[in-house]
Protein backbone atom coordinates (compact mmCIF):
# COMPACT_ATOMS: atom_id res chain seq x y z
CA UNK A 1 0.00 0.00 0.00
CA UNK A 2 1.41 3.39 -1.02
CA UNK A 3 1.69 6.32 1.39
CA UNK A 4 -1.12 8.11 -0.48
CA UNK A 5 -3.41 5.07 -0.14
CA UNK A 6 -2.49 4.78 3.52
CA UNK A 7 -3.35 8.43 4.19
CA UNK A 8 -6.59 8.01 2.25
CA UNK A 9 -7.54 5.02 4.40
CA UNK A 10 -6.69 6.88 7.59
CA UNK A 11 -8.81 9.84 6.55
CA UNK A 12 -11.65 7.48 5.63
CA UNK A 13 -11.53 5.91 9.09
CA UNK A 14 -11.43 9.29 10.79
CA UNK A 15 -14.46 10.41 8.80
CA UNK A 16 -16.34 7.30 9.93
CA UNK A 17 -15.31 8.03 13.52
CA UNK A 18 -16.74 11.52 13.21
CA UNK A 19 -20.06 10.02 12.09
CA UNK A 20 -20.29 8.60 15.60
CA UNK A 21 -19.02 11.64 17.40
CA UNK A 22 -22.09 13.82 17.82
CA UNK A 23 -21.72 15.56 21.15
CA UNK A 24 -19.55 12.87 22.75
CA UNK A 25 -16.08 13.57 24.10
CA UNK A 26 -13.16 12.20 22.11
CA UNK A 27 -12.41 9.50 24.70
CA UNK A 28 -16.05 8.36 24.67
CA UNK A 29 -16.57 7.83 20.96
CA UNK A 30 -13.02 6.42 20.75
CA UNK A 31 -14.21 3.34 22.64
CA UNK A 32 -16.98 2.67 20.11
CA UNK A 33 -15.09 3.17 16.86
CA UNK A 34 -11.99 1.26 18.00
CA UNK A 35 -14.22 -1.49 19.39
CA UNK A 36 -16.07 -1.87 16.07
CA UNK A 37 -12.79 -1.97 14.13
CA UNK A 38 -11.54 -4.65 16.51
CA UNK A 39 -14.74 -6.66 16.02
CA UNK A 40 -14.26 -6.40 12.25
CA UNK A 41 -10.68 -7.63 12.64
CA UNK A 42 -11.73 -10.63 14.77
CA UNK A 43 -14.40 -11.51 12.21
CA UNK A 44 -12.11 -11.33 9.20
CA UNK A 45 -9.38 -13.26 11.00
CA UNK A 46 -11.93 -15.90 11.99
CA UNK A 47 -13.26 -16.20 8.44
CA UNK A 48 -9.79 -16.51 6.90
CA UNK A 49 -8.81 -19.16 9.45
CA UNK A 50 -12.02 -21.16 8.97
CA UNK A 51 -11.90 -20.96 5.15
CA UNK A 52 -8.40 -22.38 5.21
CA UNK A 53 -9.63 -25.38 7.25
CA UNK A 54 -12.63 -25.85 4.93
CA UNK A 55 -10.61 -25.57 1.72
CA UNK A 56 -10.50 -29.29 1.07
CA UNK A 57 -14.27 -29.53 1.65
CA UNK A 58 -14.81 -26.81 -0.97
CA UNK A 59 -17.11 -24.79 1.27
CA UNK A 60 -16.90 -21.27 2.64
CA UNK A 61 -17.34 -20.59 6.37
CA UNK A 62 -19.79 -17.77 5.68
CA UNK A 63 -22.03 -20.14 3.69
CA UNK A 64 -22.51 -22.67 6.51
CA UNK A 65 -26.11 -22.67 7.75
CA UNK A 66 -28.13 -25.10 9.90
CA UNK A 67 -29.22 -26.73 6.62
CA UNK A 68 -25.65 -27.39 5.49
CA UNK A 69 -24.79 -31.13 5.61
CA UNK A 70 -22.53 -31.85 8.60
CA UNK A 71 -22.87 -28.21 9.72
CA UNK A 72 -22.56 -29.14 13.41
CA UNK A 73 -19.43 -31.25 12.80
CA UNK A 74 -17.83 -28.52 10.71
CA UNK A 75 -18.48 -25.84 13.32
CA UNK A 76 -17.31 -27.96 16.25
CA UNK A 77 -14.05 -28.83 14.50
CA UNK A 78 -13.46 -25.19 13.53
CA UNK A 79 -14.31 -23.97 17.03
CA UNK A 80 -11.83 -26.35 18.64
CA UNK A 81 -8.99 -25.27 16.36
CA UNK A 82 -9.95 -21.61 16.52
CA UNK A 83 -9.89 -21.51 20.32
CA UNK A 84 -6.46 -23.14 20.24
CA UNK A 85 -4.91 -20.96 17.51
CA UNK A 86 -6.86 -17.67 17.63
CA UNK A 87 -8.14 -17.79 21.21
CA UNK A 88 -11.83 -17.10 20.36
CA UNK A 89 -14.67 -18.27 18.10
CA UNK A 90 -17.42 -16.61 16.03
CA UNK A 91 -20.28 -18.34 14.24
CA UNK A 92 -20.84 -17.57 10.53
CA UNK A 93 -23.93 -15.47 11.27
CA UNK A 94 -21.94 -13.49 13.87
CA UNK A 95 -19.35 -12.24 11.37
CA UNK A 96 -19.02 -8.47 11.03
CA UNK A 97 -19.97 -8.47 7.35
CA UNK A 98 -23.16 -10.42 7.99
CA UNK A 99 -24.26 -8.10 10.80
CA UNK A 100 -23.41 -5.00 8.75
CA UNK A 101 -25.46 -6.33 5.82
CA UNK A 102 -28.43 -7.11 8.08
CA UNK A 103 -28.26 -3.66 9.60
CA UNK A 104 -28.05 -1.89 6.24
CA UNK A 105 -31.13 -3.67 4.93
CA UNK A 106 -32.25 -3.44 1.32
CA UNK A 107 -30.28 -5.14 -1.44
CA UNK A 108 -27.11 -6.76 -0.06
CA UNK A 109 -25.20 -5.84 -3.23
CA UNK A 110 -26.28 -2.18 -3.02
CA UNK A 111 -23.43 -0.20 -1.41
CA UNK A 112 -25.52 2.88 -0.66
CA UNK A 113 -26.84 3.37 2.85
CA UNK A 114 -30.51 4.22 3.27
CA UNK A 115 -31.47 4.94 6.88
CA UNK A 116 -35.13 4.19 6.11
CA UNK A 117 -34.26 0.59 5.18
CA UNK A 118 -32.17 -0.30 8.23
CA UNK A 119 -33.00 -3.39 10.28
CA UNK A 120 -32.76 -3.44 14.06
CA UNK A 121 -29.42 -5.10 14.98
CA UNK A 122 -28.54 -3.62 18.38
CA UNK A 123 -29.73 -6.60 20.40
CA UNK A 124 -27.95 -9.11 18.14
CA UNK A 125 -24.77 -7.05 18.09
CA UNK A 126 -24.60 -6.74 21.87
CA UNK A 127 -25.14 -10.50 22.17
CA UNK A 128 -22.38 -11.24 19.64
CA UNK A 129 -19.86 -9.09 21.52
CA UNK A 130 -20.72 -11.00 24.71
CA UNK A 131 -20.50 -14.32 22.84
CA UNK A 132 -16.93 -13.58 21.75
CA UNK A 133 -15.97 -13.38 25.41
CA UNK A 134 -18.07 -16.40 26.39
CA UNK A 135 -16.41 -18.53 23.68
CA UNK A 136 -13.12 -18.23 25.59
CA UNK A 137 -14.47 -19.39 28.95
CA UNK A 138 -12.32 -22.16 30.42
CA UNK A 139 -9.57 -21.69 27.82
CA UNK A 140 -6.05 -20.24 27.99
CA UNK A 141 -7.23 -17.00 26.38
CA UNK A 142 -10.08 -16.35 28.84
CA UNK A 143 -8.26 -13.60 30.73
CA UNK A 144 -7.18 -11.86 27.50
CA UNK A 145 -10.79 -11.54 26.28
CA UNK A 146 -12.47 -10.98 29.65
CA UNK A 147 -14.91 -8.02 29.43
CA UNK A 148 -13.05 -6.75 26.37
CA UNK A 149 -16.10 -4.95 24.97
CA UNK A 150 -17.50 -3.67 28.28
CA UNK A 151 -16.99 -0.01 27.31
CA UNK A 152 -19.25 -0.36 24.27
CA UNK A 153 -22.67 0.37 25.75
CA UNK A 154 -24.94 0.13 22.70
CA UNK A 155 -27.88 1.33 24.78
CA UNK A 156 -26.22 4.59 25.79
CA UNK A 157 -28.30 7.69 25.07
CA UNK A 158 -25.06 9.35 23.91
CA UNK A 159 -25.50 7.38 20.68
CA UNK A 160 -29.09 8.56 20.27
CA UNK A 161 -32.15 9.36 22.33
CA UNK A 162 -34.19 6.38 21.07
CA UNK A 163 -33.26 2.76 20.28
CA UNK A 164 -34.11 3.48 16.63
CA UNK A 165 -31.75 6.46 16.52
CA UNK A 166 -28.96 4.44 18.15
CA UNK A 167 -29.53 1.56 15.76
CA UNK A 168 -29.41 3.88 12.73
CA UNK A 169 -26.07 5.44 13.68
CA UNK A 170 -24.44 2.08 14.50
CA UNK A 171 -25.79 0.44 11.34
CA UNK A 172 -24.33 3.35 9.35
CA UNK A 173 -20.90 3.02 10.97
CA UNK A 174 -20.82 -0.76 10.43
CA UNK A 175 -21.90 -0.32 6.81
CA UNK A 176 -19.09 2.17 6.12
CA UNK A 177 -16.48 0.04 7.92
CA UNK A 178 -17.60 -3.03 5.98
CA UNK A 179 -16.51 -1.40 2.72
CA UNK A 180 -12.91 -1.03 3.90
CA UNK A 181 -10.41 -3.74 3.02
CA UNK A 182 -7.77 -4.02 5.74
CA UNK A 183 -5.81 -6.53 3.63
CA UNK A 184 -5.37 -9.04 6.44
CA UNK A 185 -4.23 -11.65 3.93
CA UNK A 186 -1.11 -9.53 3.26
CA UNK A 187 1.15 -10.73 6.05
CA UNK A 188 3.99 -8.42 4.97
CA UNK A 189 2.08 -5.25 5.81
CA UNK A 190 0.13 -4.10 8.84
CA UNK A 191 -2.44 -1.81 7.28
CA UNK A 192 -4.98 -2.28 10.05
CA UNK A 193 -2.41 -1.98 12.83
CA UNK A 194 -1.06 1.27 11.38
CA UNK A 195 -4.59 2.62 10.94
CA UNK A 196 -5.47 1.71 14.52
CA UNK A 197 -2.39 3.57 15.76
CA UNK A 198 -3.36 6.55 13.63
CA UNK A 199 -6.82 6.67 15.17
CA UNK A 200 -5.46 6.34 18.71
CA UNK A 201 -3.14 9.29 17.99
CA UNK A 202 -6.05 11.32 16.58
CA UNK A 203 -8.16 10.63 19.66
CA UNK A 204 -5.23 11.57 21.88
CA UNK A 205 -4.86 14.94 20.15
CA UNK A 206 -8.50 15.71 20.96
CA UNK A 207 -8.54 14.33 24.48
CA UNK A 208 -6.45 17.05 26.15
CA UNK A 209 -5.00 16.06 29.51
CA UNK A 210 -6.70 12.67 29.37
CA UNK A 211 -4.48 11.75 26.39
CA UNK A 212 -1.53 11.09 28.68
CA UNK A 213 -3.48 8.22 30.23
CA UNK A 214 -3.31 6.13 27.10
CA UNK A 215 -0.90 7.48 24.53
CA UNK A 216 2.76 8.42 24.06
CA UNK A 217 3.46 10.38 20.86
CA UNK A 218 5.02 8.08 18.26
CA UNK A 219 8.12 10.27 17.96
CA UNK A 220 8.93 9.82 21.66
CA UNK A 221 8.00 6.12 21.51
CA UNK A 222 10.46 5.68 18.66
CA UNK A 223 13.32 7.20 20.67
CA UNK A 224 12.58 4.99 23.70
CA UNK A 225 12.25 1.88 21.51
CA UNK A 226 15.48 2.50 19.62
CA UNK A 227 17.39 3.16 22.82
CA UNK A 228 16.33 -0.07 24.59
CA UNK A 229 16.97 -2.16 21.45
CA UNK A 230 20.49 -0.80 20.91
CA UNK A 231 22.72 -3.75 20.02
CA UNK A 232 19.81 -6.20 20.26
CA UNK A 233 18.72 -8.41 17.37
CA UNK A 234 16.06 -10.07 19.52
CA UNK A 235 14.45 -9.43 22.90
CA UNK A 236 13.11 -12.17 25.14
CA UNK A 237 10.74 -9.74 26.79
CA UNK A 238 9.67 -6.12 26.95
CA UNK A 239 7.72 -4.54 29.81
CA UNK A 240 5.80 -1.31 30.32
CA UNK A 241 4.53 -0.74 33.89
CA UNK A 242 2.13 2.01 32.73
CA UNK A 243 1.30 0.59 29.32
CA UNK A 244 -1.74 2.69 28.36
CA UNK A 245 -2.97 1.53 24.93
CA UNK A 246 0.11 -0.70 24.50
CA UNK A 247 1.48 1.46 21.67
CA UNK A 248 4.89 1.86 23.31
CA UNK A 249 5.30 -1.92 23.70
CA UNK A 250 4.34 -2.45 20.06
CA UNK A 251 6.77 0.26 18.98
CA UNK A 252 9.64 -1.77 20.47
CA UNK A 253 8.55 -4.72 18.32
CA UNK A 254 9.03 -2.55 15.22
CA UNK A 255 12.69 -2.16 16.08
CA UNK A 256 13.52 -5.80 16.80
CA UNK A 257 11.89 -9.20 17.28
CA UNK A 258 10.19 -9.52 20.68
CA UNK A 259 9.36 -12.83 22.37
CA UNK A 260 6.86 -11.72 25.01
CA UNK A 261 5.08 -8.51 25.91
CA UNK A 262 4.24 -7.57 29.51
CA UNK A 263 2.35 -4.57 30.79
CA UNK A 264 0.21 -3.20 33.58
CA UNK A 265 -2.45 -0.51 33.36
CA UNK A 266 -4.62 0.93 36.11
CA UNK A 267 -7.42 2.41 33.97
CA UNK A 268 -9.92 -0.30 32.98
CA UNK A 269 -10.93 1.27 29.67
CA UNK A 270 -7.32 1.79 28.63
CA UNK A 271 -6.47 -1.76 29.73
CA UNK A 272 -9.16 -3.04 27.34
CA UNK A 273 -7.72 -0.89 24.58
CA UNK A 274 -4.22 -2.30 25.19
CA UNK A 275 -5.44 -5.90 24.88
CA UNK A 276 -7.33 -5.08 21.68
CA UNK A 277 -4.24 -3.34 20.31
CA UNK A 278 -2.06 -6.39 21.00
CA UNK A 279 -4.44 -8.84 19.34
CA UNK A 280 -5.09 -6.53 16.41
CA UNK A 281 -1.34 -6.23 15.75
CA UNK A 282 -1.11 -9.99 15.45
CA UNK A 283 0.42 -10.66 18.87
CA UNK A 284 -0.75 -14.14 19.88
CA UNK A 285 -2.69 -14.29 23.15
CA UNK A 286 0.04 -16.53 24.63
CA UNK A 287 2.71 -13.93 23.84
CA UNK A 288 1.33 -11.03 25.85
CA UNK A 289 0.43 -10.62 29.50
CA UNK A 290 -1.33 -7.34 30.21
CA UNK A 291 -2.71 -6.88 33.73
CA UNK A 292 -5.08 -4.32 35.20
CA UNK A 293 -4.07 -2.95 38.60
CA UNK A 294 -2.17 -0.13 40.31
CA UNK A 295 1.47 -0.87 39.40
CA UNK A 296 3.05 0.76 42.43
CA UNK A 297 0.64 -0.56 45.07
CA UNK A 298 -0.23 -3.94 43.56
CA UNK A 299 2.40 -5.05 41.01
CA UNK A 300 1.31 -8.05 38.95
CA UNK A 301 4.65 -9.31 37.57
CA UNK A 302 6.66 -9.17 40.78
CA UNK A 303 8.57 -12.41 40.11
CA UNK A 304 9.77 -11.44 36.62
CA UNK A 305 12.70 -9.57 35.11
CA UNK A 306 12.72 -8.10 31.61
CA UNK A 307 15.34 -7.47 28.97
CA UNK A 308 13.83 -4.14 27.94
CA UNK A 309 11.60 -1.77 29.91
CA UNK A 310 9.97 1.39 28.57
CA UNK A 311 7.54 3.76 30.26
CA UNK A 312 5.87 7.13 30.09
CA UNK A 313 4.26 7.19 33.57
CA UNK A 314 1.91 9.96 34.71
CA UNK A 315 4.12 12.91 35.62
CA UNK A 316 4.53 13.56 39.36
CA UNK A 317 1.58 11.34 40.24
CA UNK A 318 0.48 10.89 43.83
CA UNK A 319 0.99 7.55 45.58
CA UNK A 320 0.62 6.22 49.12
CA UNK A 321 4.32 6.31 50.16
CA UNK A 322 3.22 3.94 52.94
CA UNK A 323 6.22 3.20 55.24
CA UNK A 324 5.40 -0.50 54.82
CA UNK A 325 6.89 -0.19 51.34
CA UNK A 326 10.32 0.11 52.94
CA UNK A 327 10.17 -3.66 53.41
CA UNK A 328 9.20 -4.12 49.73
CA UNK A 329 12.17 -5.52 47.75
CA UNK A 330 11.60 -2.87 45.08
CA UNK A 331 12.38 -0.03 47.52
CA UNK A 332 14.07 -1.45 50.62
CA UNK A 333 17.69 -1.08 49.46
CA UNK A 334 17.33 2.69 48.99
CA UNK A 335 16.42 3.41 52.59
CA UNK A 336 13.97 6.13 51.58
CA UNK A 337 10.72 6.38 49.62
CA UNK A 338 9.86 9.01 47.05
CA UNK A 339 7.43 11.62 48.41
CA UNK A 340 3.72 10.84 48.25
CA UNK A 341 3.16 13.93 46.07
CA UNK A 342 5.61 12.80 43.38
CA UNK A 343 5.86 9.13 42.37
CA UNK A 344 8.41 9.72 39.59
CA UNK A 345 11.27 7.95 41.34
CA UNK A 346 8.93 5.26 42.63
CA UNK A 347 8.38 4.23 39.03
CA UNK A 348 12.14 4.32 38.44
CA UNK A 349 12.74 2.05 41.45
CA UNK A 350 9.98 -0.32 40.34
CA UNK A 351 11.47 -0.58 36.86
CA UNK A 352 15.05 -1.04 38.14
CA UNK A 353 13.81 -3.96 40.24
CA UNK A 354 12.33 -5.65 37.16
CA UNK A 355 15.29 -4.94 34.85
CA UNK A 356 17.36 -7.97 33.86
CA UNK A 357 21.13 -7.79 34.25
CA UNK A 358 21.56 -7.60 30.46
CA UNK A 359 18.69 -5.17 29.98
CA UNK A 360 18.14 -1.48 29.30
CA UNK A 361 15.29 0.72 30.48
CA UNK A 362 14.18 4.15 29.29
CA UNK A 363 11.61 6.29 31.08
CA UNK A 364 10.07 9.70 30.30
CA UNK A 365 9.89 12.03 33.30
CA UNK A 366 9.46 15.74 34.10
CA UNK A 367 12.65 17.80 34.51
CA UNK A 368 12.13 18.04 38.27
CA UNK A 369 13.58 14.55 38.75
CA UNK A 370 16.97 15.92 37.69
CA UNK A 371 17.39 18.37 40.54
CA UNK A 372 14.74 18.02 43.27
CA UNK A 373 16.20 17.44 46.73
CA UNK A 374 15.34 15.51 49.92
CA UNK A 375 14.35 11.85 49.34
CA UNK A 376 14.61 12.19 45.57
CA UNK A 377 18.21 13.41 45.83
CA UNK A 378 18.95 10.47 48.13
CA UNK A 379 17.52 7.97 45.59
CA UNK A 380 19.25 9.71 42.67
CA UNK A 381 22.60 9.63 44.45
CA UNK A 382 22.21 5.96 45.38
CA UNK A 383 21.46 4.99 41.76
CA UNK A 384 24.59 6.81 40.54
CA UNK A 385 27.11 6.53 43.39
CA UNK A 386 26.28 3.07 44.76
CA UNK A 387 24.80 1.28 41.74
CA UNK A 388 26.18 3.22 38.75
CA UNK A 389 23.05 2.35 36.76
CA UNK A 390 22.37 5.74 35.13
CA UNK A 391 23.53 5.63 31.50
CA UNK A 392 22.11 8.77 29.91
CA UNK A 393 20.01 11.89 30.50
CA UNK A 394 18.22 13.27 27.43
CA UNK A 395 16.45 16.62 27.53
CA UNK A 396 13.44 16.83 25.20
CA UNK A 397 11.68 19.93 23.83
CA UNK A 398 8.77 21.43 25.74
CA UNK A 399 5.20 21.02 24.48
CA UNK A 400 5.60 17.71 22.65
CA UNK A 401 3.09 15.78 24.78
CA UNK A 402 -0.67 16.04 24.56
CA UNK A 403 -2.24 17.88 27.46
CA UNK A 404 0.95 19.34 28.97
CA UNK A 405 3.52 21.86 27.78
CA UNK A 406 6.21 21.12 30.38
CA UNK A 407 9.69 20.12 29.22
CA UNK A 408 10.51 16.47 29.81
CA UNK A 409 13.53 14.21 29.81
CA UNK A 410 14.40 10.59 29.19
CA UNK A 411 16.45 8.73 31.79
CA UNK A 412 18.24 5.63 30.54
CA UNK A 413 19.40 2.96 32.99
CA UNK A 414 21.39 -0.24 32.54
CA UNK A 415 22.73 -2.69 35.13
CA UNK A 416 25.75 -3.71 33.04
CA UNK A 417 26.91 -0.49 31.42
CA UNK A 418 29.67 -0.65 28.81
CA UNK A 419 30.69 2.96 29.47
CA UNK A 420 30.57 2.80 33.24
CA UNK A 421 32.83 5.75 34.03
CA UNK A 422 30.58 8.48 32.66
CA UNK A 423 26.98 9.49 32.03
CA UNK A 424 25.91 10.88 28.66
CA UNK A 425 23.96 14.16 28.74
CA UNK A 426 22.06 15.25 25.63
CA UNK A 427 20.33 18.61 25.28
CA UNK A 428 17.80 18.05 22.48
CA UNK A 429 15.46 20.77 23.75
CA UNK A 430 15.90 22.93 20.65
CA UNK A 431 15.49 20.17 18.08
CA UNK A 432 11.86 20.38 16.98
CA UNK A 433 9.48 21.86 14.45
CA UNK A 434 6.53 23.97 15.57
CA UNK A 435 3.24 22.74 14.10
CA UNK A 436 0.28 24.92 15.11
CA UNK A 437 0.33 24.94 18.92
CA UNK A 438 2.38 21.75 19.30
CA UNK A 439 6.11 21.08 18.99
CA UNK A 440 6.93 18.03 16.87
CA UNK A 441 10.06 15.90 16.64
CA UNK A 442 10.96 15.18 13.03
CA UNK A 443 12.96 12.22 11.74
CA UNK A 444 16.23 14.20 11.74
CA UNK A 445 15.73 15.20 15.39
CA UNK A 446 15.02 11.59 16.42
CA UNK A 447 17.98 10.24 14.45
CA UNK A 448 20.36 12.76 16.00
CA UNK A 449 19.29 11.83 19.55
CA UNK A 450 19.56 8.08 18.94
CA UNK A 451 22.84 8.31 17.00
CA UNK A 452 24.38 10.48 19.73
CA UNK A 453 23.26 7.97 22.38
CA UNK A 454 24.40 4.86 20.53
CA UNK A 455 27.84 6.27 19.70
CA UNK A 456 28.17 8.36 22.85
CA UNK A 457 29.17 11.35 20.77
CA UNK A 458 30.23 14.62 22.30
CA UNK A 459 28.81 17.46 20.22
CA UNK A 460 29.42 21.09 21.14
CA UNK A 461 26.34 22.68 22.74
CA UNK A 462 24.42 19.39 22.32
CA UNK A 463 25.98 16.52 24.28
CA UNK A 464 28.64 15.73 26.85
CA UNK A 465 29.92 12.61 28.63
CA UNK A 466 30.17 13.71 32.26
CA UNK A 467 32.42 11.72 34.56
CA UNK A 468 31.00 10.36 37.79
CA UNK A 469 33.27 12.81 39.61
CA UNK A 470 31.73 15.74 37.70
CA UNK A 471 28.28 14.60 38.81
CA UNK A 472 29.48 14.18 42.40
CA UNK A 473 31.00 17.69 42.29
CA UNK A 474 27.57 18.96 41.28
CA UNK A 475 26.08 17.21 44.33
CA UNK A 476 24.22 14.77 42.04
CA UNK A 477 22.19 17.56 40.47
CA UNK A 478 21.55 16.33 36.91
CA UNK A 479 20.22 19.59 35.49
CA UNK A 480 21.41 19.40 31.89
CA UNK A 481 22.82 22.98 31.55
CA UNK A 482 25.37 22.06 34.24
CA UNK A 483 26.92 19.57 31.82
CA UNK A 484 26.02 20.79 28.33
CA UNK A 485 27.00 24.41 27.81
CA UNK A 486 24.52 25.91 25.37
CA UNK A 487 25.53 29.52 26.18
CA UNK A 488 25.78 31.67 23.09
CA UNK A 489 28.27 34.50 23.66
CA UNK A 490 27.00 37.86 22.56
CA UNK A 491 28.99 39.70 19.95
CA UNK A 492 31.52 42.08 21.54
CA UNK A 493 30.61 45.73 21.30
CA UNK A 494 33.32 48.21 20.19
CA UNK A 495 32.56 51.15 22.48
CA UNK A 496 34.91 53.53 20.59
CA UNK A 497 33.22 52.73 17.26
CA UNK A 498 29.77 53.28 18.82
CA UNK A 499 30.88 56.68 20.29
CA UNK A 500 32.27 57.73 16.93
CA UNK A 501 29.00 56.74 15.21
CA UNK A 502 27.01 58.79 17.77
CA UNK A 503 29.26 61.86 17.12
CA UNK A 504 28.79 61.47 13.37
CA UNK A 505 25.01 61.26 13.77
CA UNK A 506 25.00 64.33 16.03
CA UNK A 507 27.01 66.29 13.44
CA UNK A 508 24.54 65.28 10.72
CA UNK A 509 21.64 66.36 12.95
CA UNK A 510 23.28 69.76 13.52
CA UNK A 511 23.61 70.25 9.75
CA UNK A 512 19.95 69.31 9.27
CA UNK A 513 18.91 71.81 11.98
CA UNK A 514 20.79 74.59 10.13
CA UNK A 515 19.08 73.70 6.82
CA UNK A 516 15.65 73.69 8.49
CA UNK A 517 16.34 77.18 9.97
CA UNK A 518 17.10 78.48 6.47
CA UNK A 519 13.80 77.06 5.15
CA UNK A 520 11.84 78.65 8.04
CA UNK A 521 13.42 82.09 7.37
CA UNK A 522 12.53 81.82 3.66
CA UNK A 523 8.93 81.12 4.66
CA UNK A 524 8.92 83.99 7.10
CA UNK A 525 8.58 81.71 10.08
CA UNK A 526 10.58 82.51 13.21
CA UNK A 527 10.81 80.54 16.48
Amino acid sequence: MSEDQKRQLEQQLWNIANTLRGKMNADEFRDYILGFIFYKYLSEKMEMFANNILKQDKIKFRDITPKTPQAVEFLEAIKEESLEKLGYFLKPEELFGEVAARGKGGNKEDETFDEAKTNFILKDLQKILINIQLSTMGTESEEDFDNLFEDMDLNSTKLGKTPEARNAIIAKVLSHLDKIDFKLEDTESDVLGDSYEYLIAQFASGAGKKAGEFYTPQEVSKILAQIVTTGKHKLKSVYDPTCGSGSLLLRVARETKVGNFYGQEMNRTTYNLARMNMILHGVHYRDFDIKQEDTLERPQHIDKQFEAIVANPPFSAKWSANPLHLSDDRFSQYGKLAPSSKADYTFVQHMIYHLADNGTMAIVLPHGVLFRGAAELHIRRYLIEQKNYLDAVIGLPANIFYGTSIPTCILVFSKCRKENENVLFIDASQGFEKVKNQNVLREEHINKIVDTYRNRKEIEKYSHCATLQEIADNDYNLNIPRYVDTFEAEEEIDIHAVMQEIKTLEAKRADLDKQIDVYFKELGLFF
